[in-house]
């Protein structure tokens, strides 16, 4: 191995240390009828930020006239339409991009879709794991005053009318937003939400409801060291976002597409996990149309090529697992650079790493294009089929991991040896599949259970049952599953339909406590 792919694995593995790997700080469940859950993790591997991602600012900003044009496109609008069950989020945000600060006024529309009544809402409140970053002005249910309890990263709501079933509720809170700029030393290594020099990034920034499940409650989990502890049910956003205070040509990058009047852009993403948004001063924007969907991509002036690539893998990534999985659902698909080392999917939109940019020499068998692919199928495994992430994060994670296999078997053959040997084979990976977030072994176990064992385990599954039954299976649990979330129960029960083979010595391979 010459001292170039030497130095090239070695940054990739730090970078995959952070890969779909949010990290923050543990928080404390109030006592509130919600499931049980295990405790974080009590250690994690820290990493080391790759050479060349120093947040210097490079190159002229763009234009005004460029944000319009590639934040909006053709004026368009998700094909998914309302549903009057979905938690319905209108959002007001004034950014003033310059100091840092967001003002935020919130309507909830909320009807109840369980069986039971419930005396409490829970909501998730991300921003208030960081000191001094959220600040509440006010809350109302129905217009009138209540009482609530706040926790680190939750507001617990009471009642004092209980919500039947089907029954709704209007939620309004008025609160800001100081945004911060996280330390890795602080919270052991980067995270999404908050600013660099270069960017703004608004990641679960608004408080929202997790789902409800029959007789055990929220579906709420403690935050772990490592990985994503959040569930989402799809909701319906309208998000307007007004810009102010600044004198610098911004870009602002999103989940849907925006129809702009003056500096205050308008969003519609319809059944959707979540709404995220990116904002910059530097963003080089290039799009490409995919039947109805515009892939957009937002890259730094001085990783122009490798923004391209990643452009590129995602609109061939899109292209091939709507062969393979389905329809994409939304109009737009955004790739983000980012100045922290994860890649991290949101509905609609995701970001890659600054490392992977500058890791990039212009080959398909470099991880600014696998985990490009990687990232692409979480719109999918995660969007479309939500899942668990805390308790069974290989739902989606290690189908996403095999979906990178996918996109090299099919688009790129000559560099699919590279993606076995340096990807998943290097790390010689072992462990359960079927683990948690909350791995005591930390984060390299986690990831190499969970990740790479994962796909391993799906290589494995689609040679026992053959490709024919495996893609129909696959197929078939996207449409089946779309729009809800999916367990292992769900995954297991339905390959069932699609097999005779017998599963239980592949089962006992790879999953713990799978009977």
């Amino acid at each position: 191995m010459t001292l170039k792919i030497r130095l090239a694995v070695l940054l990739a593995s730090v970078l995959l240390l952070a890969s779909c790997s949010g990290s923050d700080p543990g928080a404390h469940v109030p006592e509130a009828k919600m499931t049980e859950r295990s405790m974080p993790a009590s250690e994690m591997e820290n990493s080391e930020a790759p050479p060349g991602s120093a947040l210097e600012t490079i190159g002229p900003p763009a234009t005004e006239e460029s944000q319009t044009k590639a934040t909006t496109g053709p004026q368009i609008q998700d094909t998914a339409s309302a549903s009057v069950f979905n938690t319905k989020y209108r959002l007001n945000a004034i950014l003033d991009y310059d100091r840092h600060h967001v003002s935020v006024e919130e309507q909830i529309h909320y009807t109840n879709p369980s069986q039971e009544t419930l005396d409490n809402l829970l909501l998730i409140v991300e921003p208030s794991r960081y000191p001094d970053v959220f600040h509440l002005k006010s809350i109302t249910v129905d217009g009138q005053a209540v009482d609530y309890v706040r926790e680190i990263g939750q507001i617990l709501i009471d009642l004092s009318s209980p919500l039947t079933p089907y029954g709704n509720i209007e939620i309004y809170l008025d609160f800001e937003l100081n945004l911060p700029s996280p330390d890795s030393d602080y919270y052991g290594r980067p995270v999404p939400f908050g600013y660099s020099p270069r960017q703004t990034n608004l990641v679960d920034w608004h408080p929202f409801l997790p789902p409800y499940v029959d007789g055990e409650g929220w579906l709420a989990h403690q935050a772990g060291f490592f990985g994503e502890h959040l569930v989402y049910e799809v909701a319906d956003f309208d998000v307007s976002i007004q810009i102010e205070n600044t004198n610098q040509a911004l870009q602002i990058a999103a989940s849907a597409p925006a129809e702009k009047e003056g500096n205050t852009y308008h969003y519609k993403h319809y059944t959707a996990r979540n709404f995220a948004w990116s904002v910059s001063h530097m963003y080089e924007v290039k799009t490409e149309q995919v039947g109805d969907v515009i892939v957009i991509g937002y890259a730094f002036p001085m990783h122009s090529s490798a923004g391209e690539m990643a452009l590129r893998t995602t609109v061939e990534s899109l292209k091939l697992y709507e062969d393979l999985f389905g329809p994409y659902p939304h109009k737009t698909l955004s790739v983000v650079e980012a100045d922290f080392l994860d890649g991290m999917e949101y509905d609609g939109l995701y970001f890659l790493s600054n490392g992977f940019y500058n890791l990039y020499t212009g080959y398909q068998g470099e991880y600014l294009v696998a985990i490009a692919a990687h990232e692409t199928a979480h719109q999918w495994f995660y969007g479309l089929v939500g899942n668990d992430q805390a308790l069974e994060p290989w739902l989606d994670e290690a189908l996403c991991t095999y979906s990178e296999r996918l996109y090299y078997e099919n688009l790129a053959p000559d560099a699919l040896d590279w993606w076995y040997r340096y990807r998943v084979r290097y790390y010689n990976p072992r462990g359960w599949v079927d683990g948690s977030i909350y791995n005591p072994e930390g984060y390299r176990a986690y990831r190499d259970a969970v990740y790479l064992n994962g796909a391993l385990f799906l290589e494995d599954l689609r040679t026992l049952i053959g490709d024919e039954s495996f893609f129909r299976f696959i197929r078939a649990y996207v449409s089946q599953h779309s729009q809800k979330l999916a367990s292992e129960d769900d995954f297991f029960n339905l390959i069932e339909e699609y097999t005779d083979q017998d599963l239980s010595l592949l089962i006992e391979t790879y999953f713990e406590n799978r009977p």
